[in-house]
């Protein structure tokens, strides 16, 4: 595709599934933001930001529990915003300040709750970086105070924002594949001996002196300063899903801004530790792992990751009964009509095989997600995934995790949200 067709494809798509306007206040309002949290995703986010979106907008705090985060972090904001931050190892002081309307919170998963209830109860805006929560419960929490307090919580479910994945809706609206019953999500990685799977490279300076390791545990049971635990947190159940809340997530979630579903009705999960099995890796959750779901409405979602081998990539494929639509990578989606053995109805035969192909598509999404949260908090637009749809896509993940460390079936009660296990 063309420069100047990719630009009017991204414009067309935006404009056609532009959130509804809502009444404008505080337009022109510069807005004070805060970054709680600036390792590896916060400070991509901060990048996005400063790229993405015009100002009005100032970062005038920034927090993170170890130093040479702490210092990246509030460098990025003097390079690229202009201004010198605030900088604290306590995300308590950002919230205590009443000049902050807003804050930014890409933390590990376990902290998501505390900050988030926090922020809301000091009355700030939340951009909150997926899963919602680190367990159902703290989800559902979390929702019903933003609804009573009114803040606006935008959830990092960014695909939502992706414009590929707004065609692929419009697609399916538009019964351009037909009755859909069936959709296969899967995402795979790979990599060298010498770079085990979410093993993140631990900083070289890194000690009990500039790691504030009670201040990164929180609430999850104490135990001695652990590098690992805190660098390569992803690993370990106290403080991660795993699999099920970093990257299922994204892809249950997206399934159901495609095909308009909301939560599972059972999942059945299973894998294990397959790949990285060396005796001094202390890893604890899988990387290899299966789930299927079912939801209402004889609608089913069969998920696979794999951290061995990654010639398939990253993707989703809307399999209807009259067509395919195949999103990759983030950045490619293909339509392909059924064919039925040659002998397609007229309506299918006239549809004609489409590829689109966006190289970098991910950052404009995650732009574009930051720009939405922000308009509305002016007031401009509706959030394209307000916290109510966090928890949804939180569900999935918490009950694919349910399902594999309990080894049954999880049954799933939306009138009731509560679980059980069949």
């Amino acid at each position: 595709m063309s420069e100047p067709s990719r630009r009017d494809f991204v414009k067309s798509t935006s404009a056609a599934l532009a959130p509804a306007v809502l009444s404008a206040q505080n337009v022109n309002s510069e807005l004070q933001l805060a970054w709680i949290g600036t390792g590896g995703r916060g400070y991509y986010l901060m990048e996005r930001l400063y790229k993405g979106n015009s100002k009005p907008f100032k970062v005038v705090a920034t927090c993170d529990t170890y130093d040479g985060n702490l210092a990246r972090g509030k460098d990025r904001i003097q390079t690229m915003g202009g201004n010198t931050p605030m900088a604290t190892k306590d995300y308590r002081e950002i919230l205590a300040d009443k000049s902050v309307d807003a804050v930014v919170i890409a933390t590990p998963e376990h902290l998501h709750y505390p900050m988030a209830i926090a922020a809301l109860k000091a009355n700030k805006h939340i951009y909150l970086e997926k899963p919602l929560a680190h367990t159902i419960e703290e989800g559902a929490e979390i929702v019903k105070l933003a609804e009573k307090v009114g803040r606006v919580v935008q959830v990092g479910t960014q695909n939502r924002s992706n414009t590929l994945y707004q065609k692929a809706k419009e697609m399916v609206a538009k019964g351009m594949i037909g009755d859909i019953h069936y959709v296969r999500a899967f995402w795979y990685r790979n990599s060298l001996p010498d770079n085990p799977a979410w093993r993140y490279t631990i900083p070289k300076d890194a000690n009990e002196q500039n790691t504030d390791w009670p201040k990164f545990l929180g609430a999850a049971p104490k135990r001695p300063f652990h590098k690992g635990r805190y660098y390569q947190w992803r690993l370990y159940w106290d403080y991660s899903g795993g699999i099920s809340t970093d990257l299922l997530v994204h892809q249950t979630d997206i399934t159901n801004f495609v095909c308009g579903k909301t939560t599972p009705t059972s999942c059945m999960a299973s894998g294990g530790i397959y790949r990285w099995t060396d005796a001094a890796d202390d890893r604890e959750v899988p990387d290899t792992f299966s789930a299927l779901y079912e939801y209402p409405d004889k609608f089913h979602i069969n998920y696979s990751c794999y951290f061995g081998n990654v010639k398939y990539g990253y993707g989703e494929q809307f399999m209807g009964n009259e067509g395919t639509i195949e999103v990759l990578n983030r950045q490619i989606l293909t339509f392909t009509p059924e064919t039925f053995g040659g002998k397609p109805p007229a309506h299918v035969a006239a549809r004609k095989e489409e590829r689109i192909e966006l190289p970098g598509n991910d950052n404009l999404a995650v732009e574009s997600h930051i720009k939405n949260w922000l308009a509305a908090i002016r007031g401009q637009e509706k959030l394209i995934a307000p916290v109510q749809v966090g928890q949804q896509a939180a569900i999935s993940g918490h009950l694919a995790t349910l399902s594999f460390r309990n080894n049954k079936k999880v049954l799933w009660d939306d009138k009731t949200q509560k679980y059980r296990f069949a």
